[in-house]
C-alpha cells in the first residue's frame, strides 16, 4: 500500500517549513502568490491528499476565555484549583482556555480585557464574583458566557455553584449536635453571592432548632474591595464559629489564640472548602469540601452546550460536596 504523503514531505521537497505548507495549502497569509503556487503545484505533483473534514461538532476548536478578578485569584488556592480544573475538562474537549485577571482599576472603570476587544475567544467564564457593571459591559459583545461560583439575581445568566446554603448549614447543625448553641458566623455577606447563601444556611439551621442569629456574632472578614482585614472579636463570645471559608477560619484561629482562647476546649471553629488553610491551621478544621472538579467540568460542559447551539441541562447547576470532621470542633 502507497504510503500517503504528508504536508512534512511537501516542506522538505520545497526546503521551506510545515508551517509555510499549510498556510499555502489552506490559501492563509504568510506565504507570497508565488510560493503559494509551487506549493499547490507541487502537493498536486505527489499526490497529497488533504484530510477528510470532521463533523461540525468534532470540529470546532474554540477558545474559552476565563476572567477572574485578581483580588480573588491573589494567592488564593481555591480559584487556582478551580481554573485547573476547567482547564483539564478544555483540553479534553480539545478547546483552548485564555485567562485573564481583572485588576481593580479595569474593574472600577469597565475596562475590557483584551481577549473581548480583539475578539480572541468564542465563549466566557467568569470566575468568582465580579462588579456588576464590569458584567453587564463584558456581556454586550454577544459571546456565550456562564457565571462559575456565583450568580447575580437581576442578570439572567446560567451558573455554576457549590451547594453553599447545604454545606453551611451542615456545618451549624454539627456544632449544634456537639450541645454548642451560642454560635456566630465570619463573613461578609455582602461581598459575594457564596457568602451570603453560606449565611443564609447558618441562619436555617439556627432557626430550626429555635435559636435566632445574634447579630453581634457576625463578624465581617473583608473591606469594601473584598480584601481580608484583620477580624474584631466580639465582646461576649459564642461558643463557637462558622466561617465561610477556610483561610478566614484560619486567621480566626490565630486570633482567638493571640486573645488567650484554645479551639476547640473555649471557642469551636468551622471552615469551608476543605483547602490549604484546612491542614495548614492548628488544629486542623472541620470543613466543607468544594468539589471543584465537578464544578470546573459542569461549567465547561454548560458553556459548550451554548456554544453548540444547544440549550444548557440545567441554568444552575449545584454541586453538592462533603463534610470533613478535624480537631477544630
Amino acid at each position: 500500500m502507497a504510503k500517503s504523503v504528508r504536508m512534512a514531505d511537501i516542506a522538505a521537497k520545497l526546503g521551506i517549513s510545515i508551517v509555510s505548507v499549510s498556510k499555502g495549502l489552506a490559501g492563509k497569509d504568510g506565504v507570497s502568490e508565488e510560493m503559494r503556487a509551487k506549493i499547490l503545484a507541487t502537493a498536486q505533483e505527489m499526490g497529497y491528499i488533504p484530510p477528510a473534514p470532521k463533523s461540525a461538532e468534532l470540529a470546532r476548536s474554540e477558545n474559552i476565555g476565563i476572567l477572574v478578578a485578581d483580588r480573588f485569584f491573589d494567592e488564593n488556592q481555591f480559584y487556582s484549583a478551580l481554573y485547573r480544573a476547567v482547564l483539564n475538562r478544555c483540553t479534553t474537549l480539545g478547546y483552548s482556555c485564555l485567562l485573564e485577571l481583572v485588576g481593580e482599576e479595569a474593574e472600577a472603570g469597565c475596562i475590557m480585557p483584551t481577549l473581548l476587544t480583539q475578539k480572541k475567544v468564542d465563549g466566557l467564564i467568569f470566575m468568582g464574583e465580579i462588579s456588576r457593571r464590569y458584567l453587564c459591559t463584558a456581556i454586550t459583545y454577544g459571546l456565550p458566557f456562564l457565571l462559575l461560583d456565583f450568580y447575580d439575581e437581576t442578570i439572567s445568566a446560567d451558573s455554576v455553584l457549590s451547594d453553599n446554603t447545604s454545606g453551611a448549614y451542615m456545618m451549624t447543625e454539627h456544632l449544634l449536635n456537639t450541645g454548642r448553641t451560642k454560635i456566630g458566623f465570619v463573613g461578609s455577606i455582602g461581598a459575594t453571592s457564596s457568602i451570603m447563601d453560606r449565611y443564609l444556611g447558618y441562619c436555617k439551621a439556627l432557626l430550626t432548632h429555635g435559636l435566632e442569629p445574634n447579630p453581634a456574632w457576625r463578624l465581617e472578614d473583608r473591606d469594601a474591595s473584598g480584601r481580608f482585614i484583620p477580624l474584631a472579636l466580639p465582646r461576649e463570645m459564642p461558643q463557637a464559629f462558622v466561617c465561610n471559608n477556610d483561610e478566614t477560619a484560619f486567621n480566626l484561629v490565630e486570633t482567638l489564640r493571640r486573645a488567650g482562647y484554645e479551639v476547640p476546649r473555649d471557642v469551636a471553629v468551622t471552615g469551608y472548602d476543605d483547602f490549604r488553610w484546612s491542614t495548614l491551621c492548628r488544629p486542623p478544621l472541620t470543613t466543607y469540601r468544594v468539589d471543584v472538579e465537578t464544578m470546573g467540568a459542569t461549567a465547561v460542559d454548560q458553556l459548550r452546550r451554548k456554544l453548540l447551539g444547544k440549550t444548557p441541562l440545567a441554568p444552575t447547576s449545584v454541586i453538592p460536596g462533603a463534610f470533613v470532621r478535624r480537631e477544630s470542633t
